[in-house]
C-alpha cells in the first residue's frame, strides 16, 4: 500500500489522532542531522522515486474512509527538490481532492507555494518545521534545507491565501535552539495557527551526526541523554524534568501570541489544541465532525 495508517512505532508516547500516512518518496535530500529515518530506511538520505506510486495511490483511495485525513510526508520530505521536476506530490494531492480527503502536509520545502492553487480549494494545512531562526545553526542542522526566513515567508505567503498553517519547533536541543520567544513570535505575526514542538531524541546513527556537526554541545550533552536520561524503544530522551522545562518555556511563548500548543511523544499534559499534530485544523466536510 501506498497510504497506510500512521502509526510511529506503536509508541506509548505518541497521542496523533487516527490519521493515514502517504510518502510520494523515499529517502530524504535534506539530511537534517536530527533524522530518525536513517535507522529504518537504508540510505535515508538518498531521495529517490517510487514505482507506479500514482497507480497505488488510486488504488488506496477508493478503499479509505475520506473522513481520515491524511499527512504528506512523516519519513520524507514531500516538497525536496526532485518534487520539482517529478511533481508526484501534486499528483497525489489532485488525486486526494478528487476524493475530498483532508491532508495536512508536513514539509521544510518553500516549493509547498507552487500547489497553493489545489491546497485551497481542499481540506488542506501545512506544517512547515523550522527548528531556530539562526541560518548559521539551521545550516549545520539542516545542511541541504532551504533557510528558515524562506520558509518563514512560505508559510505567510500560505497563510495569505486562506490556507491553515503550523509550525513544527522540533527537535529542540539544550543549547542548540532552546530560545525560540523571538521565533515564536514571527510565527504569530505572519499567521500561523498552531505549533508542535518536541525535544532531539536521538538514536545511534543521529547522534554520530550531530557529535560531528556540534562536537562541543555533544560532550555537555552525553551525560544528560545516556546517564541521566532515558531510552524509550529505539531513541535516546532527555531526563523528564529537563524535557519539561523546555516544552513549557515554548508553551508559555504561545500562550503570549495567542497560538495553541501541543507536543510530541513527551508524554505531557500541556496541550492547547485539540490535536497534537496540527490537524484539527483542517475544515470539516462533514457536519456531525464539526
Amino acid at each position: 500500500m501506498a497510504i497506510s495508517l500512521f502509526d510511529p512505532w506503536r509508541s506509548k508516547l505518541c497521542t496523533c489522532p487516527r490519521k493515514y500516512s502517504l510518502n510520494p518518496y523515499t529517502g530524504c535530500s535534506h539530511s537534517c542531522v536530527y533524522c530518525y529515518i536513517t535507522s529504518y530506511i537504508p540510505r535515508g538520505f538518498e531521495a529517490r522515486l517510487k514505482k507506479n506510486l500514482l497507480k497505488q495511490v488510486k488504488r488506496d483511495i477508493a478503499k479509505l474512509d475520506p473522513r481520515i485525513p491524511v499527512t504528506i510526508s512523516n519519513s520524507s520530505d514531500p516538497y525536496q527538490p526532485l518534487e520539482r521536476d517529478y511533481r508526484q506530490t501534486r499528483a497525489c494531492l489532485k488525486l486526494l481532492k478528487d476524493f475530498n480527503f483532508g491532508v495536512e502536509i508536513i514539509t521544510k520545502g518553500d516549493l509547498v507555494v507552487r500547489d497553493a492553487d489545489l491546497l485551497a480549494e481542499m481540506r488542506a494545512a501545512v506544517a512547515m518545521t523550522i527548528t531556530t531562526l539562526d541560518e548559521g545553526i539551521a545550516a549545520r542542522l539542516e545542511p541541504f534545507a532551504p533557510p528558515p526566513e524562506r520558509r518563514l515567508r512560505t508559510l505567510q505567503s500560505l497563510a495569505e491565501r486562506g490556507i491553515p498553517v503550523a509550525c513544527r519547533i522540533d527537535p529542540i536541543i539544550p543549547g542548540i535552539n532552546d530560545d525560540l520567544s523571538a521565533l515564536v513570535k514571527e510565527l504569530a505575526d505572519i499567521g500561523v495557527a498552531h505549533v508542535t514542538s518536541s525535544t532531539f531524541k536521538p538514536r545511534p546513527d543521529s547522534w554520530r551526526r550531530f557529535s560531528k556537526a556540534f562536537p562541543e554541545s555533544a560532550v555537555n550533552l552525553k551525560e544528560l541523554y545516556f546517564e541521566k536520561g532515558e531510552r524509550i524503544q529505539n531513541s535516546y530522551y532527555l531526563p523528564r524534568e529537563v524535557r519539561f522545562k523546555l516544552m513549557q518555556r515554548v508553551r508559555d511563548a504561545c500562550d503570549k501570541h495567542g497560538i495553541t500548543f501541543a507536543t510530541c511523544r513527551e508524554g505531557f499534559r500541556l496541550n492547547t489544541a485539540r490535536s497534537c499534530d496540527g490537524t484539527h485544523l483542517l475544515r470539516s466536510s462533514h457536519p456531525d465532525d464539526a
